[in-house]
């Protein structure tokens, strides 16, 4: 771990010197050309040379002096308009990273009158949230009173009621991103990357907190649904290093989250001894992975924005490149703690592995996450069953996902591998919600099959239609190939608009993809419509080579190819209609 630790430190050097320019006089944030900065890239900064010093113990930067900069850019985060919640906790952190009370924190020193007023106005804890922003209210809190700025600290009731809420909305011990309004007139069940977010966040809040025996207190509770996520981290991370890929905010930061929870639950023994040296090499693969996909070695930054992939419009590629210099400085200091060697894990066997990680099961609804491998064919996706949350794109919608084989684009909301049907103006997919939800073993040996039933069709809004239609989904999966099966039962008399399912084809970053990366070879999704009770047919490819709308986390959608039915079809009451679709993609490296 040594080396890693001093090869992640060389990084955050490089990277903190390189976007010191993007740092005005008065601590603002200067965005890359064709962005806009977000109100809350004071604080990533912030807490980018905090964790710097907290990882070397140097003052000074490049000739620059560190505690200036964080000073500067505290106070330009503390002036900005109230509604930061992201933006103060960052910034609290940044300044704990000095010292853990105001006595001898040189950034407080530094600090004048009126913006320590402010830090104090700014901390108060307004709003009651159910999102992932808890966090950053608990991160308020530990600075607040660690500064001495109230005397009751409300760190550790924030802290249980981050854990009841967590119990109270899903079964499976899952963070529900979506928010309380989702809630009262839909499912809810956003089930993504921010519970990872939250997580990390409030076990670094505690670690900086002026009273170590809250710490020891509040972990416990904290490790129960870490080691919750561990184990889909653990059982789901890709042979080429590919992590958490579905749902709001991945790409970039589906690996450097993944890595980060990692490390810190090594650091407190939350890992089974008999999975640390898989947890070890998962650290290894995911940073790997994460350095060839995103650092452009020839500019020196992290680029999550080009012409070949995009992300979600709140990241930024400044906030990226202080996220990833916090980050690194994180692992180094992990790193040292934790000790001994990155070992290299080898596949134990070539037997495919299919297995349902329930986050949710309630007689409303059921939702989790489908992960099936198939070492000899290379074929290795997640399917996942959950809310989208706020993000009415692609990326959570039940499709199986594997970037570079089975793709989407970014921000546009498509519905790839799977069928969707348009009634009354409403577009419905087998998405976001199930019942009867299983895994069971084939009559054939080696086969899965991952099946659910929806009584209900649900749109992209994610409200219900009643006494439209139902439907009953089977995923079949046997080695490399899947084959998906859809039964539609009209409920009355109705009318489809529209059929279609969309197949699009796209490639990984021309420059910035792992030579090991596992890819989608010439053969292509060899694809097989097995049965057709709606009449489909295969419309021209659309090419979107040259739209930059169409570019996924990983690289660029270059084709469409659309299975359509645009004439309406009248369906009859209590007829059934099926529609079964097998994939057998060519899973290449991309170095072949």
């Amino acid at each position: 771990m040594l080396n890693f630790a001093s090869q992640c430190l060389d990084q955050t050097k490089a990277l903190l010197k390189l976007n010191l320019g993007s740092l005005a006089p008065d601590g603002s944030v200067t965005p890359v050309p064709g962005e806009v900065s977000r109100a809350d890239e004071p604080g990533h900064a912030a807490l980018a040379f905090g964790e710097y010093y907290r990882a070397t113990g140097e003052l000074t930067l490049d000739r620059a002096n560190i505690v200036e900069i964080v000073a500067r850019t505290i106070t330009a985060q503390v002036r900005l308009s109230k509604g930061s919640d992201n933006g103060m906790a960052f910034a609290c952190l940044g300044l704990l990273a000095f010292g853990p009370t105001r006595e001898r924190n040189p950034v407080w020193e530094k600090l004048d009158e009126a913006t320590r007023q402010l830090i104090d106005e700014r901390l108060a804890i307004e709003h009651d949230h159910h999102d992932h922003v808890q966090a950053f209210d608990i991160a308020k809190a530990v600075c607040r009173f660690s500064f001495g700025l109230t005397k009751k600290d409300e760190t550790g009731p924030l802290v249980d009621r981050f854990v009841d809420r967590i119990n109270a909305s899903a079964s499976g011990g899952f963070h529900d991103e979506a928010s309380r309004a989702a809630h009262a007139e839909n499912f809810g069940g956003a089930f993504d990357l921010y519970g990872v977010v939250a997580l990390i966040f409030i076990r670094q809040a505690l670690q900086l907190h002026a009273n170590i025996q809250l710490r020891d207190q509040k972990l416990p509770k904290l490790r129960t649904h870490a080691e919750k996520y561990l184990r889909v981290i653990l059982d789901t991370t890709r042979e080429d290093g590919l992590g958490w890929c579905y749902g709001r905010g991945i790409g970039a930061y589906g690996q450097m989250h993944c890595v980060t929870l990692l490390l810190q639950a090594l650091r407190d023994r939350w890992i089974p001894v008999d999975k640390e040296a898989l947890a070890r090499d998962l650290v290894r693969r995911l940073y790997a992975n994460f350095f060839t996909t995103f650092f452009d070695a020839e500019h020196g930054l992290i680029v999550v924005r080009d012409a070949e992939r995009d992300t979600i419009p709140g990241h930024t590629t400044r906030m990226a490149n202080f996220d990833a210099a916090r980050y690194l400085s994180q692992w180094s200091r992990l790193a040292k703690t934790i000790g001994g060697a990155m070992e290299v894990v080898k596949p134990v066997g070539k037997a495919a592995v299919c297995r349902f990680f329930s986050f949710d099961k309630s007689p409303r609804k059921e939702q989790g996450l489908l992960s099936y491998q198939d070492p000899t064919s290379g074929l290795h996706i997640i399917l996942p069953l959950v809310s989208a949350g706020i993000h009415r794109a692609s990326d959570s919608l039940a499709f199986p996902h594997m970037p570079g084989v089975f793709d989407w684009p970014s921000n546009l909301a498509v519905s790839p591998f799977i069928p969707e049907f348009t009634i009354a103006g409403k577009s419905f997919t087998p998405s976001f919600y199930g019942k009867n939800a299983q895994v069971a073993m084939g009559t054939k040996p080696g086969t899965y099959h991952f099946r659910y039933e929806q009584p209900d069709l649900i749109d992209r809004d994610e409200k219900l239609s009643a006494n439209v239609a139902s439907l009953k989904v089977d995923w079949e999966f046997s080695g490399g190939r899947i084959v998906g099966r859809f039964l539609l039962t009209a409920k009355a008399a109705v009318t489809l608009d529209e059929f279609r399912l969309v197949l699009p084809i796209a490639a990984t970053h021309s420059r910035m993809t792992p030579g090991n990366a596992l890819v989608l070879g010439p053969e292509s999704h060899r694809c097989e419509v097995l049965k057709d009770d709606f009449h489909a047919a295969w419309a021209e490819t659309r090419v979107v080579s040259e739209d930059a709308r169409h570019r996924t986390c990983w690289g660029k959608v270059h084709y469409y190819q659309t299975l359509l039915r645009d004439k309406p079809l009248a369906l009859r009451a209590g007829q059934t209609y099926g529609f079964d679709i097998a994939y057998e993609p060519h899973v290449v490296r991309a170095a072949d």
